[in-house]
């Protein structure tokens, strides 16, 4: 079956589609992991969002939901050069076309993502559609795509209720705004106990379970919409609870420290992203999943800017002097991509054993 991507600019891709029939409309996006495609459609902080894969073949190892890092896919859509139609791996339970279908994502390969990329980095961000019908009334169409936004991220992917995972020694809360499963199997390898809250909880409601530690979850959506958490979580910094926060989960520390965020151009996405630790002076390959970052120049006294981004000197992490609290804005759980900051966590432990 025929299928169309429309750009918000009016630029119009002819392809084929793949995953459910329909018409999607989200916020264009791309990737350039070359593997870990499980882990990409499942990453709640794509709420809302179009993502296109920019390694051309997707779908040769099929769809094994043991790799997921969520109960479903939260994007709004897919984009692939070539979708293989029969994955080859001995976990393999479905093909990932199959896959698509059962979980109503709508999709479109067969288009020329290379130049989709370029558009992008060169445009920016950019609205689109995604439909197998190219509409009757095009400036209607584009009024619609160019309207869309991405509200309510952090509602739409927290659990609904507080859930209480392994017997360990550490009491973490793990704050979902939108959390990726493998923060949680980190923790729990490190011997802690994982309860997981709801992005709703209150200050009181988090202090009841008596933590040894905060972890501030991934998620999607312009951090400066989350009032109440950014509220909620001031009253937890006074307290002085190890902390420690990751993609969103970082970017709220901040605005909960007084800094600011900005929307980055085209965001940084893939498995293949350099960071570098300015205090130990390496660098490290990461995990990336972001549209948003911390202004430097925002950050109070108190806090450090401790990681930036090799590529164009964004903000990638951030120490603070004032209290036990930490975070990063690259993915250290990985899944997919390298596990070079794995390291993190045990930082994070070896706060709370202090």
């Amino acid at each position: 079956m025929k299928a169309y991507l429309i750009l918000a600019d009016g630029t119009v891709y002819d392809g084929s589609s793949i995953g459910a029939e329909g018409e999607t409309i989200g916020e264009a996006v791309f990737t350039t992991a070359m593997v870990g495609y499980m882990e990409t459609l499942t990453d709640p902080s794509y709420y809302g969002q179009i993502v296109a894969q920019t390694f051309p073949l997707i779908g040769n190892y099929g769809a094994i939901t043991a790799d997921s890092e969520s109960e479903k896919p939260a994007l709004k859509g897919y984009i692939v050069r070539e979708l293989i139609k029969r994955g080859s791996n001995f976990r393999r339970e479905y093909d990932l076309d199959e896959y698509l279908k059962a979980n109503g994502v709508v999709g479109i390969e067969g288009i020329d993502v290379r130049e989709l990329t370029r558009k992008l980095r060169e445009h920016g961000v950019m609205n689109a559609m995604i439909t197998s019908a190219m509409p009757r009334n095009m400036e209607t169409a584009l009024k619609r795509i160019r309207a869309y936004r991405v509200k309510n991220a952090v509602e739409h992917t927290t659990t609904s209720a507080p859930v209480t995972h392994g017997n360990g020694k550490y009491r973490v809360v793990l704050w979902d705004f939108g959390a990726k499963g493998n923060i949680e199997r980190e923790l729990l390898r490190r011997d802690c106990t994982v309860t997981i809250v709801p992005a709703g909880c209150t200050a009181e409601q988090i202090l009841a379970l008596r933590p040894d530690g905060i972890m501030l979850s991934n998620g999607g959506g312009d951090p400066a919409d989350n009032v109440g958490i950014i509220t909620e979580l001031k009253k937890l910094e006074e307290l002085g609870i190890p902390t420690f926060g990751i993609c969103l989960g970082h970017q709220l520390l901040a605005l909960a420290s007084g800094a600011r965020t900005k929307k980055l151009k085209y965001g940084h996405r893939g498995a293949n992203q350099p960071v570098t630790d300015l205090e130990e002076k390496r660098t490290f390959i990461t995990s990336q999943n972001h549209g948003y970052a911390v202004i430097p120049k925002s950050l109070p006294e108190t806090a450090v800017l401790r990681y930036i981004n090799a590529n164009d000197r964004t903000c990638e992490g951030i120490d603070y002097l004032d209290k036990p609290a930490f975070s990063v804005q690259f993915h250290p759980e990985s899944h997919g991509g390298p596990h070079d900051t794995e390291y993190l966590f045990d930082r994070f432990v070896e706060m709370m054993r202090r």
